[in-house]
Formats: C-alpha cells, sequence, structure tokens
C-alpha cells in the first residue's frame, strides 16, 4: 500500500518506515511535489496533525498522514507542548529549543516530562486518529548524537539511556511516535482493502 506521510523531517520518515515495514510505501511530500511549509496554526496537537493531513489531501489528492509532537514538561505546565518545534521561536532550531528548554529548567527538580504524538490519517475519505506518549525526564545537558528535536535531553522512563542513545528500533518500542504509528499500522493491517 502507498500512502504519504506529510512530513519534511527526513529522521522522521525514516523512523516510521522502519516502523511499518515493507508492506507498506511510505512517500513523502517532496515524493509528491509538495515543497511548501505545512499549515501548523493550531493550539492542539490534534488541531496541527489534521490540518496538514487535509492541506495534502486537498492540494495533491492522495491519501495521507501527518503528526504533530510536543513535549509536555511538568514543571513548565506543560510547555512546551504544541510549541515544541517553534519553541525558540522562528526560524525553527533543535539547538535553540534545546538551549531555551534547558534555561527554563535550570533550578527546577522536577524534571517529570512526556512526549505526545498525534497521527491524523485521511483515507478514503474519512478521518482517524492515533496517538502515543512516552513518560520520562528532561536531563539537565544533552546525552548522546542520534534522533532529533529533545532527543538528547529526554530519558525514557525504565532506561538508562536517552532518545538519541537508541537506536531507531529500539527508540520505536518505546516512543509516543513508535506507539501511534503502531496503533495506525494495526489499523492499516485490519482494514479491507
Amino acid at each position: 500500500m502507498k500512502i504519504c506521510f506529510a512530513t519534511n523531517n527526513i529522521k522522521k520518515i525514516e523512523e516510521v518506515k522502519a516502523a511499518l515495514g515493507s508492506d507498506f510505501e511510505i512517500v513523502s511530500l517532496q515524493d509528491i511535489g509538495c515543497y511548501e511549509e505545512l499549515p501548523e496554526t493550531g493550539n492542539t496537537l490534534d488541531h496541527n496533525a489534521f490540518q496538514k493531513a487535509r492541506y495534502v489531501k486537498s492540494n495533491y489528492g492522495v491519501d495521507c498522514f501527518a503528526d504533530d509532537t510536543g513535549l509536555e514538561v511538568d514543571a513548565l505546565d506543560g510547555a512546551p507542548g504544541v510549541y515544541s518545534g517553534r519553541f525558540a521561536g522562528e526560524p525553527r532550531s533543535d539547538e535553540r529549543n534545546i538551549e531555551l528548554l534547558l534555561n527554563k529548567m535550570k533550578g527546577k527538580s522536577d524534571r517529570k516530562a512526556k512526549f505526545r504524538t498525534v497521527i491524523a490519517l485521511i483515507l478514503d475519505g474519512k478521518e482517524y486518529a492515533f496517538e502515543g506518549s512516552a513518560e520520562g525526564k528532561i536531563l539537565a545537558e544533552k546525552v548522546g548524537s542520534g534522533g532529533f528535536g529533545y532527543d538528547p535531553l529526554f530519558k525514557p522512563s525504565g532506561y538508562d539511556r536517552t532518545f538519541a542513545e537508541l537506536s531507531i528500533a529500539e527508540k520505536n518500542e518505546i516512543s509516543h511516535r513508535g506507539k501511534a504509528v503502531k496503533a495506525l499500522i494495526s489499523f492499516l493491517n485490519n482494514r479491507k482493502f
């Protein structure tokens, strides 16, 4: 089955392709000729994910799924949340986002945080949503060189390594996006095409 993953983030595409396996052919926005930045103006993860998926469906006519992810830090009242990708403003920068988060966490003893992903799927004219989350804590400094975004700061519960230290396969087993993708895969595998 061929389906578009509505993102320009190559690392996200690699993670999802690894999780989906060979039953699905994932095409990127570039593969369908979409080079513009997708709209992301909502104040919830659900709104942003569906906004991106609907944009691709209405402008390119292809079935697709889009995701939005937020890092919710307890000591910051759930921030950066839906604004995680643009926490430090535009242009988006993982390094500036990490630096801002570390500054805001200085002196805070409560380091609990949660990553949450919502995947919006538009398939055969119908809309579906899938969600996944991963609990953990924010470290005081970056550890590891893999992954992307806040991965070097996030140590998932029950692990002694950050997301940035895990392989893609290990991360997919426990991550917010991995869990949401598993729900998506289960749904797709159980559909009659």
